[in-house]
């Protein structure tokens, strides 16, 4: 039997077309529209090794003792201190590439601030390599950049860091396959078991419309949510360019979480 040749990009804009119309079918029908993505989703190959098929496990702590391990994010008293929002001081030198500035603030479906919530920042560097032992894209690794941070959310919900763009970078979904930008986002919630993880795009990046991670969201208008909004009035002159995102933890116009 020949091995199976991988999809061509053609071929996953035709699997991404197909999943739209099914949905928009399913909500002509009586079904209702989502934010969450679709576990199962076909252009997105791995979600079908990887989306969960049973269903979630409760877990009682009053029954489980070690179960209170889970709780409490371990941050300190005081909160993640120093420079843990600011990616670009980290170290000896100044990183390479686009510097940005994203600013948001935490929210609940009524639109009220949801404060001292911890927030963790992720990416790869403006080459579009992550410095992690795993990350075999030979583009260069930048010695004055890890790609990390870390804040609380203030009093009326706001956060906010200053990173460099990231750069696009290859994977195998299919032939020729690329991630448009990207930042990983996670919030944690009052426990471990809490924790909500998502990704914020970049107005006008031309490889969003090819990306089946983002178009595993199936609702357009949920999908717009998950792309910042440029700023001028954000961006500091000669420092840095302005992004404005929020996140709003749950109701209709929740940011999608999941991968």
């Amino acid at each position: 039997m020949a091995p199976t040749q991988p999809p061509t990009q053609p071929d996953i804009d035709r699997r991404i077309a197909e999943a739209r119309d099914a949905y928009e079918r399913a909500v002509a029908a009586g079904a209702p529209r989502t934010h969450q993505p679709l576990r199962d989703y076909p252009p997105y190959r791995s979600t079908r090794l990887r989306h969960p098929r049973q269903p979630l496990v409760a877990v009682d702590i009053g029954r489980d003792p070690e179960a209170v391990e889970l709780t409490a994010p371990v941050f300190g008293e005081s909160g993640p201190a120093g420079l843990g929002n600011d990616l670009t001081r980290r170290h000896g030198g100044e990183p390479l590439g686009e510097r940005v500035t994203v600013t948001g603030r935490l929210l609940d479906r009524r639109g009220r601030p949801v404060s001292g919530q911890l927030v963790e920042l992720w990416q790869a560097n403006a080459a579009g390599r992550y410095a992690h032992r795993d990350d075999r894209h030979p583009a260069p690794l930048d010695p004055n950049f890890t790609g990390t941070g870390r804040t609380l959310t203030g009093d009326d919900g706001g956060w906010t860091f200053t990173t460099i763009r990231p750069g696009a970078y290859p994977w195998r979904n299919h032939i020729n396959a690329w991630r448009p930008a990207h930042l990983h986002f996670s919030v944690f919630g009052s426990a471990f078991t809490q924790r909500l993880v998502t990704q914020m795009y970049f107005p006008g990046d031309p490889l969003l419309r090819y990306d089946p991670v983002l178009h595993s969201v199936p609702d357009d208008t949920a999908r717009r949510r998950l792309i910042a909004a440029y700023d001028p009035g954000l961006s500091a002159p000669g420092w840095s360019l302005g992004y404005r995102w929020d996140i709003v933890l749950d109701g209709p116009a929740a940011t999608w979480t999941g991968r």
